[in-house]
């Protein structure tokens, strides 16, 4: 393929516009139409001091968190990040031990066991979390969730024209699968941040389908090079 490619982004904001610059700088021209708005919730705040530690799934969480707790959110708590994205984004929130697991939840859910840390910690997140951490977590901790957000669809229309499609997260796939009409996509590749991501895709005909090595941006990057043909010093 030659010229400069069109890449939807369907992720919420304000990742999509991180996303697109990104895009951008690689030299493909972003397509920001995000599949979810991100709410903010305002559950009842535990006291966070009764808790031995955090554990973030997404940077969506930490953000939500941090805008709920205020004052009350303990910096000085270990926390717990699914990824290298979610450690960012907490280190940037004023928390000062992040470690990250640099996967999924079941990369999580082992770091936290090898880890040891402690008999209680606060999860927040989203309503519909992709994955139980507590049942992966086992008898090592308990892990109490504590929702700060929702996902929920947006009314965006699928582009008119683009040549391939990102989804990050299981909602969004499925979002996608649901809701959106797409008569071009057996001309388009998708890129799937992980399999649970994929699995509402192939039923849409896309003309290929890849799936990141590991569940986040980067690989989806590569993965968006392999499925265009891009040569690696484009990406």
């Amino acid at each position: 393929m030659t010229g400069r490619l069109k890449v939807w982004v369907t992720r919420a904001r304000p990742g999509a516009e991180r996303t697109a610059e990104r895009l951008a700088a690689a030299g493909f021209t972003p397509i920001v139409a995000p599949l979810l708005n991100i709410v903010p919730l305002t559950p009842a705040l535990p006291v966070v001091n009764h808790f031995d530690g955090l554990v973030f799934t997404s940077a969506n969480g930490v953000a939500a968190f941090v805008a709920l707790a205020g004052a009350e959110a303990t910096l000085d708590h270990p926390v717990f990040a699914v990824g290298a994205a979610t450690a960012r984004a907490a280190t940037q929130a004023g928390f000062r031990t992040v470690v990250s697991a640099d996967g999924d939840a079941r990369d999580l859910a082992v770091l936290i066991r090898r880890r040891g840390a402690g008999p209680r910690l606060l999860a927040p997140g989203a309503d519909r979390p992709a994955a139980d951490l507590s049942a992966l977590v086992g008898g090592a901790a308990e892990v109490a969730p504590l929702i700060v957000y929702r996902a929920e669809p947006t009314a965006a229309p699928a582009p008119e024209a683009f040549d391939a499609v990102l989804i990050h997260s299981p909602r969004a796939a499925q979002a996608l699968a649901t809701r959106l009409a797409l008569q071009n996509a057996g001309a388009c590749a998708a890129v799937a941040i992980s399999p649970a991501a994929a699995e509402p895709l192939f039923s849409l005909g896309f003309a290929t389908l890849f799936v990141a090595e590991r569940p986040d941006e980067p690989a989806m990057f590569a993965a968006l090079k392999a499925a265009l043909g891009k040569p690696p010093a484009d990406v």
